[in-house]
């Protein structure tokens, strides 16, 4: 007898939403990151400074995909889903200046490469769950 498979389990659904989730992460990170660059390289800011900033204009691009493409969360309204995603990436970013600011000025890593490195962290540890499971929850 042949099985059918399913494809709308919860497993295959979390993975999904990852899956989007780290899209948007992504795109997100591109705008971070040139903005970051720019911000330390250019205007000559500190590398946690030049964090603080772009975090902030890189999280309204992550927010705008999220809640239109990778959650899909447009009956919730906006209002609701925006506080708590201010709160998430507020936290975001204290943990990646903190982690930059630990990595660059006490153990004296590249800025970029310590940009990398705390991003991936945070991004996958603390992000993706608040996100899921309490920001676009449905």
């Amino acid at each position: 007898m042949k099985q059918k498979l399913k494809f709308n389990t919860p497993k295959s659904d979390f993975m999904l939403s990852f899956g989007k989730a780290q899209v948007s992460a992504f795109l997100g990170g591109l705008s971070d990151f040139a903005i970051y660059t720019f911000c330390l390289q250019v205007l000559g800011y500190s590398a946690h400074g030049s964090n603080v900033i772009s975090g902030g204009l890189g999280a309204i691009v992550n927010f705008s995909i999220n809640r239109y493409w990778a959650f899909d969360n447009k009956t919730t309204a906006i209002g609701d889903q925006l506080w708590k995603f201010v709160l998430v990436v507020l936290g975001s970013i204290t943990l990646k200046s903190t982690g930059i600011y630990l990595l660059v000025d006490y153990l004296f890593f590249n800025p970029f490469y310590s940009k990398l490195i705390v991003e991936i962290v945070v991004s996958l540890g603390f992000n993706f769950i608040l996100q899921k499971y309490w920001v676009f929850r449905k």
